[in-house]
């Protein structure tokens, strides 16, 4: 556990995946406000005009002056030459003088909740969605640890964006509970073979995201469909920014144990 506490994130490659639209999006704006002059971000998603409008975004906020990198990698993490483009990409990018290896896993699906466990005995759905959701995080993280291995002239952080439901099960989310849970071990896994990274399971909450509203509307469960629907219209969505802002909040405060999941209401 680490006791400093900084004012940013230094200057930092900073890697997102699933960057084109909701936590991945808010978080690339929130943490480029930390981000030292010199940095660079190097954004994953399958959308190629949802991450050029983003850059164009983050070349507004940067006033113009061009202190901050983006680049943009359209790709499918379902599939190896994914993977590989967005680790080209990141090694590509660096330069010299960062000091700061960040890594955000926050490529996600929800899965086909329309079913039951009983439902899924076709192998190949099942291999698809891991694939996505578990492998490519497994393998990009890896990739990313090898290209940038454990030096004096930069600290690595890696992020899951993990879920409550890592943690507790919903009946006919099957798919995505097992993804998340799955991810979370392994990179508590992580954690403990290499002391150095610094490894946070973030959960981002309930959010007002695209996610939630085919959860609200697709869910076979009608309990669990009717928590969807409560969450959402008592208010009790969060936005991405906010939630983000208690990300980079954890991230500058530094002081949670490597592996652990952290919530976003956790104080």
């Amino acid at each position: 556990m680490q006791a400093d506490k900084s004012a940013d994130l230094g200057r930092a490659l900073c890697i997102i995946t699933g960057a084109s639209r909701g936590f991945g999006r808010a978080a690339a704006k929130v943490i480029s406000r930390a981000l030292k002059p010199g940095s660079a971000f190097v954004l994953a998603a399958r959308s190629a005009e949802g991450l050029r409008t983003l850059k164009a975004e983050l070349a507004e906020a940067d006033g113009g002056r061009g202190d901050l990198v983006v680049c943009c990698v359209a790709a499918d993490l379902a599939r190896m030459d994914g993977v590989e483009s967005v680790l080209k990409a990141a090694k590509e990018t660096f330069v010299e003088g960062m000091d700061h290896i960040l890594l955000i896993n926050n490529a996600a699906s929800l899965g086909d909740v329309s079913r039951y466990f009983r439902s899924f005995s076709d192998m190949a759905d099942v291999d698809a969605y891991l694939s996505f959701n578990v492998s490519s995080a497994l393998c990009l993280t890896a990739g990313i640890l090898q290209a940038f291995p454990k030096s004096p002239n930069w600290r690595r952080t890696v992020i899951n964006v993990t879920s409550l439901c890592s943690l507790k099960p919903y009946a006919s989310w099957v798919l995505y509970c097992s993804g998340k849970a799955a991810r979370d071990m392994m990179f508590k896994v992580l954690a403990e073979e290499e002391p150095d990274v610094r490894v946070l399971n973030y959960s981002p909450g309930p959010l007002d995201t695209d996610m939630m509203e085919t959860a609200r509307t697709l869910t076979a469960d009608p309990g669990v469909k009717g928590l969807c629907t409560d969450i959402t219209v008592n208010g009790k969505l969060l936005t991405c920014e906010t939630s983000c802002a208690k990300m980079l909040k954890v991230l500058l405060e530094d002081s949670y144990a490597s592996g652990a999941h952290v919530h976003v209401f956790d104080q």
